[in-house]
């Protein structure tokens, strides 16, 4: 299994601070946003990880990461996503990288308390279709919402304003090469990006789609509130001790 980082975007909701870098490169604690998602996959046994990143801010990444030794890599792959067209676009930039292979999809401000190696072997066992993992939240409606019928999702609606349910679809995700084919076949939303919980849905038609649900805390970073929110969870379960001098 391959791995994938998401970490383009605009990062608008947290200007100014993404003034000067990208989003995915400001400080949870005392360490870059990025080193969470990329040591969840690592944790996980994936070495063949690509960061797809964009705008003006691209090139702090290699300054900060390079060819990924910092975090016990031998090599560390990069793509660039021009504009903002959503996270099935630049996941649609790995096609060729992936190469057939089956992959896991971690968004670049996404943290979780426990790893996803339970999910991620359950997958790996037989890689056809797609997982999402799910976590249940008190503001559901920030989010893709999954509604269950038992422990199967039977749908899934993106950031309702009613939700069904308080499971949210937390930014990591398990897909077969047929990911690929699926994003040629979208429509921009009505916020002119290709949206991912289409992707996901896709797989729901077809009866392809299964569900993990997570233990301990996730959370996203990509407002004040939640930046200040990952901090003080990391802070507080002491996930960065093993990077304590």
């Amino acid at each position: 299994m391959k791995g994938i980082v998401l970490a383009g975007g605009m990062g608008t909701r947290l200007a100014p601070l993404t003034h000067v870098t990208n989003k995915h490169l400001l400080p949870v604690y005392d360490r870059p946003m990025v080193d969470y998602p990329l040591e969840t996959l690592i944790t996980a046994g994936i070495e063949e990880i690509m960061v797809v990143t964009g705008g003006e801010h691209a090139g702090d990444f290699l300054k900060l990461m390079g060819n990924g030794e910092r975090l016990g890599l031998r090599h560390l792959n990069y793509t660039y996503q021009k504009g903002h067209g959503g996270i099935a676009e630049a996941l649609g930039l790995c096609a060729h990288w992936a190469d057939g292979e089956p992959i896991c999809v971690i968004l670049g401000d996404n943290l979780f308390e426990y790893q996803l190696s339970p999910g991620l072997m359950a997958f790996a066992d037989d890689p056809k279709g797609a997982m999402v993992f799910l976590k249940q939240v008190h503001d559901p409606e920030r989010f893709g919402v999954a509604t269950l019928e038992g422990d199967r999702v039977v749908d899934i609606t993106e950031k309702p304003s009613q939700p069904n349910s308080d499971w949210a679809v937390t930014g990591a995700y398990c897909y077969d090469a047929e990911v690929f084919e699926i994003i040629k076949t979208l429509k921009p939303s009505a916020r002119g990006e290709l949206e991912i919980t289409d992707v996901n849905n896709a797989y729901l038609q077809r009866g392809m789609l299964q569900a993990h649900k997570l233990d301990g805390w996730w959370t996203d970073a990509g407002t004040f509130e939640s930046l200040l929110r990952a901090g003080n969870l990391v802070a507080k379960s002491g996930a960065n001790k093993s990077h304590e001098s």
